[in-house]
C-alpha cells in the first residue's frame, strides 16, 4: 500500500525593491516578484511550486514585509531553504523568514489588515540615492494643510472614488474600508504617510496621496474631499501619486 504524502503549508516573509519589476503578480512576458520567486523555488526544489501573496503590489512599488505562502508534500529544513532561495534570488529580493503554518492559513484571506508607507521628499533637490523610493512634488506643499486633509480620510468609508477598476476585485465585492489611521510623520527628507486599514482597494493609497497633495498645494479645496467621497466617481479625485514612493510595510494577521 502506497504511503499517503503529507502536504504542509509554509509562510514566507520577504522584502523587495520593486524598481525593476512589473509588480508582484505573474504577468505574461513580464518580470514580476511572484514569477522570480516561483522560478527560485523550482531551481531549489526541482518541482513547480505556486506562490500565493497577501496581495499584489504594482509596478515600481516596494515591500518591507510582503507575505506569501506555498504548499509542499515533503519535509525540509526551513532555514536551509531560506539560505538556498536567497542564494539564487536577485539581490533586490530577500526572504527573511520561512515558517510552517496551519493548513487553514492563507496569505491573502487570513489577513485582517495592512500598513502602507508613502514617502514624500521636500528637499530643494531630489536626492539621487533616494529618488527611486520617494516622490518629490514640483510645487510647494503646505504640511499643516496636508495633515488636516489626512483626517478627512480616517474612518469606515466608501472609497469608490479613490479606487481604480471600480467594478472588479475588492472594489466590486465591497468598496467600504476602515482606514484606522493616516499619520503624517515629518522625516529628515520630508514626510512619511502611514496608512493602516482592514484592506485597500486597487491604487487606493496612491489616489488618496494624489488628492492630499492637490489640497496641500491649494489646487483643490479641503472641502472638495467630502464631495469626492460623495460622488463615488474615480474621475472626481486627483491623479495618483507616483508608485515609487509606496511601500507595503506590514501585513497584519
Amino acid at each position: 500500500m502506497q504511503k499517503k504524502s503529507l502536504v504542509k503549508k509554509y509562510k514566507i516573509t520577504l522584502s523587495y525593491d520593486g524598481t525593476n519589476y512589473f509588480g508582484f503578480q505573474v504577468q505574461k512576458n513580464e518580470t514580476t516578484i511572484q514569477k522570480v520567486l516561483e522560478d527560485a523555488l523550482f531551481l531549489v526544489l526541482r518541482k513547480k511550486t505556486k506562490i500565493f501573496g497577501s496581495g499584489r503590489t504594482d509596478t515600481n512599488v516596494h515591500a518591507l514585509a510582503q507575505v506569501c505562502h506555498f504548499e509542499l508534500d515533503e519535509n525540509f529544513d526551513s532555514k536551509n531553504l531560506l539560505y538556498s532561495l536567497n542564494s539564487v534570488l536577485p539581490k533586490d529580493i530577500r526572504i527573511y523568514l520561512i515558517e510552517e503554518v496551519k493548513m487553514d492559513f492563507h496569505a491573502r484571506f487570513s489577513a485582517i489588515g495592512k500598513i502602507y508607507h508613502y514617502h514624500i521628499s521636500l528637499k530643494d533637490f531630489e536626492d539621487p540615492f533616494k529618488r527611486l523610493y520617494s516622490f518629490k512634488p514640483f510645487y510647494k506643499i503646505d504640511v499643516d494643510l496636508l495633515k488636516k486633509a489626512a483626517k478627512k480620510f480616517i474612518g469606515k468609508k466608501d472609497f469608490s472614488a479613490f479606487a481604480n477598476k471600480q467594478t472588479k476585485g475588492a472594489a466590486k465585492n465591497s468598496p467600504i474600508k476602515h482606514l484606522k489611521r493616516l499619520d503624517v510623520i515629518e522625516t529628515e527628507d520630508g514626510l512619511r504617510l502611514e496608512f493602516e486599514a482592514d484592506g485597500f482597494l486597487y491604487k487606493m493609497v496612491r489616489n488618496i496621496v494624489g488628492t492630499m497633495l492637490d489640497v496641500a498645494s491649494e489646487k483643490i479645496s479641503i472641502d472638495d474631499i467630502d464631495k469626492i467621497f460623495d460622488s463615488k466617481d474615480r474621475k472626481k479625485a486627483s491623479a495618483p501619486a507616483e508608485a515609487k514612493g509606496l511601500f507595503l510595510a506590514k501585513v497584519i494577521y
